[in-house]
């Protein structure tokens, strides 16, 4: 992705989240019920328009931290999201192992050094303030 395809997806994000950008929110750790029917395989990414949200179709949420010791739902999706803005994750495998952290750490980045203040914390994880921005459909 340019950085000009960025810039316009991260301008999006700005206008589609309005106030959500102030609201205090905690993350939450990966449930067991977010993480059922998953086995490790490589999946298939197919970005869909849904609600005038981003969704690969593996999880629908924004709350879910994808799990970096087994297959989540939420790491396929986040890693479905992240690959089809142009940021590396390695194989969508639905662990959110270090090339997927890495991923999320730039696309955090990216969307502060856009804002020019610190919005999300650049930990590399997708938890409820980074989720919004991941679904913002361009």
């Amino acid at each position: 992705m340019t950085a000009t395809r960025k810039r316009i997806a991260l301008l999006a994000a700005t206008a589609a989240l309005g106030s959500v950008l102030v609201a205090p929110v905690t993350a939450v750790a990966a449930s067991g019920s977010a993480d059922s029917g998953v086995s490790a395989q490589a999946y298939s990414c197919t970005i869909k328009n849904v609600g005038g949200k981003k969704q690969a179709g593996y999880y629908s949420g924004n709350t879910v931290v994808p799990s970096s010791s087994g297959v989540s739902k939420a790491g396929i999706e986040a890693q479905c999201i992240l690959k089809d803005m142009g940021y590396p994750t390695g194989t969508v495998d639905g662990v959110f192992g270090n090339k997927s952290k890495t991923a999320m750490k730039q696309f955090q980045a990216d969307v502060n050094e856009e804002y020019g203040r610190h919005v999300l914390d650049v930990d590399g994880l997708p938890g409820s303030k980074s989720w919004p921005y991941l679904r913002v459909f361009w």
